[in-house]
């Protein structure tokens, strides 16, 4: 095994770097944030990273005690990664670097290609503000994942699996959750075409604009 590359820099910002500064590395750590998975998930998930180089970065984090990879109990015995406590802490790295990268002059205009990473922008997107005082349950399911997205109270709850007696069941696919978070097509547009489906209070989903929002991120950038 190649030694670790380092840049031999005692700053703190270098020795986290050495980490997890190599190539796919931080987009690991953004596709484990809303719970373990399997290599083989991780590897649809970041169809641009080869078997060999998403093993090696595995083993890299194993090894630094960022990621535990464990056999779960039968019945489904399989083999999966997951963030340690230490790693659950990039969390707030991966986000302040989207909100970066929203204020960029030229910022991406189309959807990353993972289910989780698609997601996880609600994270980077949500005003904190706008939701002070809401209480708002959701089931999201998208491209047949389903994840728990509530507001409460100015706060975001975000993760990967069911939530309990929610305000509505949205079902959608990756393409429709991006162009309505990014004001490229309406709610009532994706409904009318089939593209979102909404089973309870489609006046809750209607706030979703209200809560998740890219434009204040450019105008702190103008």
């Amino acid at each position: 095994m190649a030694p670790r590359r380092s840049y031999g820099d005692g700053c703190a910002t270098a020795q986290a770097l050495d980490i997890v500064g190599e190539r796919w590395a931080l987009l690991i750590v953004r596709e484990l944030l809303l719970g373990p998975k399997r290599f083989t998930d991780l590897r649809a998930d970041l169809p641009g990273v080869s078997p060999t180089v998403l093993a090696q970065r595995l083993r890299e984090f194993t090894r630094e005690g960022v990621v535990h990879h464990r056999r779960m109990p039968p019945p489904m015995s399989v083999h999966i990664y997951e963030l340690t406590e230490w790693g659950c802490k990039l969390e707030p790295v991966i986000h302040m670097l989207g909100m970066w990268a929203l204020q960029s002059p030229t910022p991406p205009c189309s959807p990353p290609q993972s289910v989780d990473a698609n997601v996880l922008s609600l994270r980077v997107l949500f005003d904190p503000g706008a939701a002070r005082g809401r209480t708002l349950r959701f089931a999201l399911n998208v491209s047949e994942r389903s994840y728990r997205v509530c507001v409460l109270d100015g706060e975001l709850d975000l993760a990967r699996g069911e939530v309990h007696a929610p305000d509505a069941t949205i079902d959608t696919d990756v393409l429709t959750l991006h162009a309505i978070l990014h004001r490229t097509r309406s709610l009532r547009e994706a409904l009318d075409i089939g593209a979102i489906k909404i089973n309870g209070d489609v006046a809750a989903v209607a706030d979703l604009p209200v809560l998740f929002r890219p434009d204040r991120y450019r105008v702190l950038a103008g």
